[in-house]
């Protein structure tokens, strides 16, 4: 198997796991447990896993200034996004949150250009606009499911969410190409979890799914949760992007919500409604726009000839050379 098709596979895995995340921490949360209980033994579970993983690997020294910068992010990315994310799930579906959240490189898009001044391009222009037109379907049909306790109000939770995972991107951009994946992801876990351990260190116990109600089910979707998915998902990310593009990861991303959604209506979570599939091409088309960038393409197509031609260019030099020393 070619590293390439390795890097292909991971991506997909782990965006199929993150998909079934989203109808399975539903479950727990109705359930077994809260969510900011659920949130914290997500983050303490990926500290000792990924400490551990840091371990038997070469240490990074991290500047204090850029552990900071992994703190704040880590709070947006992983305290705030996660807490948010398993809060809208007690009041809207799974589809809808799933919908909501594929807007994530949309918002990223938005704060780059606000604050990052990056251009806007009419690939940018167009993948806002029908992306925003998903959005706008999701919200003015989402109000009153059936399946949903207060379906605007966790929609709001779901924008909230994947504002909070934009704000993280933005906020690590740099740090994240200075260091290992392995160390921002070790750092960001730890400093979340401590975040959370004064609230949650006393409520754990109390839990529904530390009781005698506990079924054998309901553990196997708790460890379901907190090892493949906090674990293998974060893990299978950056081995792909060892070896494919970050813009064919992205728009590998849009499994997430399609995984999402068929789970959620398979086990009653939610039911089969004409806008929902309109809602999730808008969407997701407005996404695979954003993140195709021709530009980086012909500039990327340009430095190859430019390379080429110095080569031949050496190639002949060297061989006049040679056909010179032949001939004197």
């Amino acid at each position: 198997m070619s590293k390439q098709l390795q890097g292909h596979l991971a991506i997909i895995s782990a965006n199929i796991i993150f998909g079934l995340s989203i109808p399975i921490t539903k479950k727990l949360i109705d359930h077994w447990v809260t969510p900011s209980s659920y949130t914290f033994m997500r983050l303490a579970v990926g500290a000792i896993i990924f400490w551990s993983i840091g371990a038997l690997v070469k240490k990074e020294k991290v500047s204090k200034r850029d552990l900071l910068i992994i703190a704040v992010g880590g709070f947006f990315g992983f305290v705030a996004t996660q807490l948010l994310f398993a809060t809208a799930l007690q009041y809207t579906t799974p589809v809808y949150f799933s919908l909501i959240m594929a807007l994530t490189p949309i918002l990223v898009l938005l704060m780059s250009l606000l604050f990052l001044k990056e251009i806007f391009t009419k690939n940018k222009i167009l993948g806002v606009a029908l992306s925003i037109g998903g959005a706008a379907l999701i919200i003015l049909t989402g109000g009153s499911s059936a399946m949903a306790s207060n379906n605007k109000f966790g929609i709001m939770l779901s924008f909230l969410a994947a504002l909070s995972y934009g704000i993280y991107m933005i906020v690590t951009k740099d740090v994240s190409v200075k260091y290992k994946p392995i160390t921002i992801i070790k750092w960001s876990f730890l400093f979340s979890a401590m975040m959370l351990f004064p609230f949650e260190i006393l409520a754990l116990p109390k839990q529904t799914i530390f009781t005698a109600e506990a079924t054998l089910n309901s553990y196997l979707l708790l460890i379901f949760c907190l090892v493949f998915i906090t674990a293998l998902g974060f893990l299978l990310m950056p081995m792909g992007l060892k070896y494919i593009k970050a813009t064919t990861a992205s728009i590998y991303m849009n499994f997430q919500p399609i995984v999402a959604s068929v789970v959620a209506i398979l086990l009653g979570q939610d039911v089969f409604s004409w806008e929902k599939p309109m809602a999730a091409v808008l969407v997701i088309a407005g996404v695979i726009f954003v993140s195709y960038n021709p530009d980086r393409k012909n500039k990327s197509k340009k430095s190859q000839n430019y390379i080429r031609k110095l080569q031949k260019k050496k190639d002949y030099l060297r061989q006049g050379r040679t056909t010179s020393a032949a001939n004197s």
